[in-house]
């Protein structure tokens, strides 16, 4: 079905989460009222992203009021929003959740965590250990959190599981200048629009903006149809409220034309990806 999102691209405060909630909030009351149907936030929009020791201090159980706050909001509006969790055996985790009509309908956590140049994720997080896609009003989808999106087998995993609308909510730095823009943004819009057209399926990417420890987050969120195309894309370097209205004919049109997802041989890669593993294990 067609329907309208937006992407909150925001400046999260580090370790604030009261005052980060708030922001959240009003991003979703001015989405709900522009009539938007769903709302994304970047990943770690509640507590901000370099945290190191702060882990433990921002951390949310999945039952917090925090999280029961937000599943009380998605009554009027869908939310895909990122955070620290905390879980019952005080493992610490980058989540994503999708909340709608008053519930969590998913709970990802990041699988692929960076530890090289800026990042050290892993050094304060545990990994996650699934891609599974997930039903929504609005068809199904997967939701991958910024390093997860650089693995090209965690897209092409929630594809094979009926994917059609990929999210992924992300916070990259600003690394190096390439024709005038911010480096790590021309990775990602071909990372992005190639995903989008060998997988016909659309690509909905939340990055925030602001600094931390000297360090720039970029922006630049967008909508991908799947040829490719990127339909809208956020400011760079500033804050966005970034509308797109998604219709269901384009990715019709797509996979008709162009059904490399209808053709995809998932046995043969299971096959050749067994070998693979079994003589590496020799």
């Amino acid at each position: 079905m067609d329907f309208t999102v937006v992407l909150a691209q925001i400046k999260p405060k580090l370790g604030c989460i009261a005052e980060n909630l708030t922001t959240i909030e009003e991003q979703i009351a001015k989405a709900a009222k522009a009539g938007a149907e769903l709302i994304v936030f970047p990943e770690l929009a509640l507590s901000g992203y370099f945290l190191k020791d702060l882990v433990p201090e921002v951390a949310l159980r999945i039952n917090s009021p925090e999280i029961k706050r937000l599943i009380e909001l998605s009554k009027k509006i869908s939310i895909a929003i990122g955070f620290v969790e905390e879980t019952d055996d005080y493992h610490f985790f980058n989540t994503a959740i999708y909340l709608e009509e008053g519930e969590i309908k998913h709970l990802h956590r990041k699988v692929y965590l960076p530890t090289y140049g800026l990042f050290d994720e892993q050094r304060y997080l545990a990994r996650g250990e699934s891609f599974r896609a997930f039903d929504t009003k609005f068809g199904r989808f997967g939701m991958l959190i910024c390093e997860d999106m650089w693995h090209l087998s965690a897209s092409y995993i929630l594809a094979m599981d009926g994917a059609t609308t990929l999210i992924c909510l992300s916070s990259s730095p600003t690394r190096g200048i390439e024709d005038d823009s911010p480096g790590s943004a021309v990775a990602w819009q071909k990372l992005t629009s190639t995903t989008a057209m060998f997988l016909n399926c659309r690509v909905l990417y939340c990055n925030r903006i602001g600094f931390e420890d000297g360090v720039n987050f970029w922006g630049g969120s967008e909508y991908i149809a799947p040829s490719g195309e990127s339909i809208i894309r956020g400011a760079l370097m500033d804050e966005d409220f970034v509308a797109a209205r998604v219709d269901e004919g384009s990715l019709r049109r797509e996979r008709i034309f162009s059904p490399m997802m209808r053709d995809e041989n998932l046995f043969v890669t299971m096959q050749e990806l067994g070998r693979i593993a079994d003589e590496r294990k020799r």
